[in-house]
């Protein structure tokens, strides 16, 4: 089964072909970083007039890597949420006129289900399993019974993992995206500094990342007030440390809990090494598998769309009519 997938989300517009929700055969990334970075952030305007520039470029290149045409796909794929608005309905839209004018059907597909699928790439790995989702959106540890039905077992109060990162990064003068940025600095800096880890008492598998983030402010501001001496790099390492060590916590408690012994991480915070280290150290311990995807499959791109709507395919789901729409936000 060929299916073209297409994402546009946040600022990368992606197109790519995959067979049988396993084998790539071609994987295109059009990214807006270097737009975006001198605003310090994600523009939705200026992604969305990128996304229609770029859009149908990608998608050509997609099919030309993969010495195929349209004819020869069985079905397309889009991101219809979570993600940017007006960057979604550019996806949405070209996708929905291209399975129209190619008389394809074409799954929607959120952007979380792509995420988890980008391990069916990497991995032989099958449902049920334990899942950490971390992204600049998302942060969750989920029951994955199988390709289609998840079970929430804790998520975010607050900020996601992923915006903490890069709401340190900017507190400490980095660009964007901040996330790689903290990472590389951290890895230069020693973990010296204790920031407070905010307690969620009524259900212990979520997370809370705003107040940790806060006292990485406070912590600089202070300094900066008093003009007493700070190694931001040691700041970047207590930072790092203190989130992934919330995050692994949770997630090999939730492992301990059901019993299940496959652990997998996914979003675009599952490229961060340290966070991969310390949860394979834990998985070690106590004698689980852990898998994560090749850094190109952790952050946004289109091959995990692809992925996804095969499984959705083989799972029965239906396709999508023709009037469908985005949507910024989707359920977990």
């Amino acid at each position: 089964m060929l299916i073209l997938g297409i994402e546009s989300s946040c600022d990368e517009t992606a197109a790519a072909v995959v067979k049988d929700g396993k084998t790539v055969l071609s994987d295109v990334i059009a990214s807006q970083i270097d737009i975006h970075r001198r605003f310090g952030g994600v523009v939705p305007e200026i992604a969305s007039r990128n996304h229609t520039l770029q859009i149908a470029g990608v998608v050509n290149e997609a099919l030309t890597r993969a010495n195929l045409k349209l004819a020869d796909m069985d079905a397309i794929a889009v991101t219809c949420g979570a993600g940017l608005l007006g960057a979604l309905l550019v996806g949405v839209s070209y996708a929905k006129a291209l399975a129209y004018g190619a008389k394809k059907p074409l799954y929607a597909v959120s952007h979380i289900k792509g995420h988890i699928a980008a391990n069916y790439l990497a991995h032989d790995i099958t449902p049920p399993y334990i899942c950490l989702l971390v992204s600049g959106g998302h942060s969750a540890i989920l029951k994955i019974d199988d390709y289609e039905n998840f079970k929430l077992l804790g998520t975010t109060r607050d900020d996601a993992a992923g915006e903490a990162f890069d709401k340190t990064a900017r507190i400490l003068g980095l660009p964007y995206p901040g996330g790689p940025e903290i990472e590389r600095l951290a890895a230069t800096g020693k973990p010296t500094i204790t920031f407070s880890r905010p307690s969620v008492k009524d259900k212990d598998l979520d997370f809370s990342f705003s107040g940790l983030k806060t006292a990485v402010m406070n912590y600089v501001e202070n300094a900066r007030a008093r003009n007493t001496s700070m190694n931001p790099a040691d700041v970047a390492a207590s930072f790092q440390k203190t989130a992934v060590d919330m995050l692994v916590e949770n997630t090999f408690k939730a492992v301990r809990r059901t019993g299940l012994k496959t652990v997998a991480i996914a979003g675009g915070v599952s490229a961060n090494a340290y966070l991969r280290a310390e949860a394979e150290k834990v998985a070690y311990e106590i004698g689980a598998r852990l898998v994560y995807p090749p850094l190109r499959l952790c952050t946004d791109n289109a091959a995990m769309i692809a992925a996804a709507a095969y499984y959705m395919s083989i799972s029965g789901v239906a396709p999508a009519a023709l009037d469908l729409d985005a949507s910024a936000s989707i359920p977990l």
